[in-house]
C-alpha cells in the first residue's frame, strides 16, 4: 500500500474520498516569478505594452485559473473558493515580476493546487503579453509557501515569512 493518497491499493490513480472529512477554513499561498530583460520589465511596469495592461490581465488570468483548477488537474476536487487574491510585483533590481496568490475555502479539501495553478497562469499571461519584446523570459521558483487548515494543520516553507 502506498502513502500516496491518489493511488489506490491496486496502484491505480483515483480521486480521494473526502466525504467523511470535516469542512474547515483552508488557506494556501503560492509564489513564483518570471525573469525578463530590464527593458521589457520597464515597458511592462510603465503600461506601454501594445497588448495592454499585462499585470491587470495576468491578475484576472490567475483568478480564473484558480477557479478552474479541477478542469486542468485530473485528480483535483472542484471546490468552492471563498477568496482568491493575485498580487504581481515588478522588481527591477532582480529583473522579474514576483507573483503571490492566496486562495481560501471552507471545505473538506485544501486549496494548494488552486494557488499553484493561479501562479502559473498569471506568469504565463505575463509571458504571453511580453513575448514580442523578450522570448527569453523564464518562469521559475513556483511553489507552495504556506497552507493551513485540515487534518495536517499549518505548514510554511522554511525561510518564507
Amino acid at each position: 500500500m502506498s502513502d500516496l493518497t491518489h493511488i489506490n491499493e491496486r496502484g491505480e490513480a483515483h480521486v480521494v474520498d473526502v466525504g467523511d472529512k470535516q469542512a474547515t477554513h483552508r488557506i494556501a499561498v503560492a509564489t513564483g516569478r518570471i525573469h525578463m530583460s530590464v527593458g521589457t520589465l520597464r515597458t511592462l511596469a510603465a503600461g506601454d505594452l501594445k497588448k495592454g495592461d499585462a499585470l491587470a490581465t495576468a491578475r484576472i488570468a490567475g483568478i480564473m485559473a484558480a477557479k478552474r483548477t479541477a478542469e486542468v488537474v485530473p485528480l483535483c476536487h472542484p471546490i468552492p473558493l471563498t477568496h482568491v487574491e493575485v498580487h504581481l510585483e515588478p522588481d527591477e533590481d532582480a529583473a522579474c515580476v514576483h507573483c503571490t496568490v492566496r486562495t481560501e475555502t471552507r471545505d473538506r479539501t485544501g486549496v494548494e493546487m488552486e494557488a499553484l495553478n493561479a501562479v502559473q497562469a498569471a506568469l504565463l499571461t505575463v509571458y504571453d503579453m511580453c513575448k514580442a519584446l523578450d522570448r527569453g523570459m523564464t518562469i521559475e521558483g513556483v511553489g507552495l509557501s504556506f497552507k493551513s487548515g485540515g487534518r495536517s494543520g499549518t505548514w510554511q516553507r522554511e525561510g518564507d515569512v
